[in-house]
């Protein structure tokens, strides 16, 4: 039945491409991505894909211009080549956070990636918790915004006890936490997130009840780790028993690694949207859930053209 999908990998995450082709039961399209030596790009795919459906997967992740000119010209290559259908697949879709107008004469970059991936030659887009709603509307072309909810609830559920309370960093998380504490019966707290004169983020107060309780921090990524940790903190003041983060892309930029070290947190669950640097396997707080499956029965249903409203609980 999918003796006519072709699913291949940029550069970026080849360990989930691997494992998401494993749960297909299908071979990885066969290409080469290369980089010359004055750091220009070369694909050249190796197999016919002339009207085949197509799906290329890359998280625009760092180096972020590089992975995301991989994805564009591995796309326009599937293109000339004559595939049927080609879908972006972006576990996690970098530039995301710019994605409003926050100061006079600033890009709107999210909306700006969208119609990149649109012109190269996609015709659909599976995403992964994308940092903001309204950059489903950027394109004009169909976009599945998936969420690694149902990976994280399992994990939740089999190794944490007591009475548990979901914790929102910020107010923008509030929609996503609340979902998160209804399906595991928990309550819900709020951080109060400001930021001082040189723009560092200072928790200043806690909405809701977290003494004698089982923390759990929840957000869609973790950069640098300064909100993660302040929340962390403020939690561990108000007499939080225990207190563990979940996120579903661990950028972990700059030195996000030593500040989750040395802060209140026991540990950090992340999924394999995005690959962990060498210099982070090593941090034993985190823990790595892959999401290999639930973008392969996406893959899987929107070949077959089945329904995935089902993944996006």
């Amino acid at each position: 039945m999918l003796d006519r999908l072709k699913l291949f990998g940029g550069n970026s995450n080849p360990e989930l491409t691997a494992k998401i082709c494993q749960h297909l039961q299908i071979p990885q399209g066969k290409a080469v991505v290369q980089t010359f030596s004055d750091g220009e790009i070369m694909v050249e795919i190796g197999e016919n894909v002339r009207g085949r459906d197509v799906f290329v997967m890359q998280s625009t992740c760092s180096p972020v211009n590089h992975n995301l000119m991989e994805l564009l010209v591995l796309m326009d290559a599937l293109k000339r080549a004559s595939a049927w259908r080609i879908t972006a697949v972006l576990p996690y879709y970098g530039y995301a956070r710019q994605d409003t107008k926050v100061l006079p004469r600033v890009p709107i970059s999210a909306k700006l990636v969208a119609d990149l991936i649109t012109v190269a030659g996609g015709h659909r887009v599976i995403c992964l918790d994308l940092h903001a709603n309204q950059i489903q509307g950027f394109f004009d072309i169909p976009v599945d915004n998936l969420f690694a909810a149902p990976v994280l609830l399992e994990y939740i559920r089999q190794y944490f006890n007591g009475e548990l309370v979901v914790v929102s960093p910020d107010a923008g998380g509030v929609e996503r936490a609340r979902a998160f504490a209804k399906r595991l019966h928990a309550s819900l707290a709020i951080i109060d997130k400001r930021r001082d004169e040189d723009q560092k983020v200072k928790a200043m107060h806690i909405v809701g009840e977290v003494e004698g309780k089982a923390a759990i921090i929840l957000d869609d990524m973790v950069d640098t780790g300064g909100t993660l940790t302040e929340a962390a903190k403020a939690l561990a003041e108000n007499g939080a028993l225990s207190i563990n983060a979940c996120c579903t892309h661990a950028v972990l930029s700059g030195n996000a690694i030593g500040r989750i070290e040395e802060s209140a947190i026991e540990n950090l669950i992340v999924t394999d949207s995005i690959p962990l640097q060498p210099e982070t396997k090593g941090c034993k707080k985190i823990k790595v859930l892959t999401v290999a499956n639930l973008l392969g029965e996406a893959i899987k249903r929107t070949h077959l053209n089945d329904s995935v409203s089902s993944l996006f609980v």
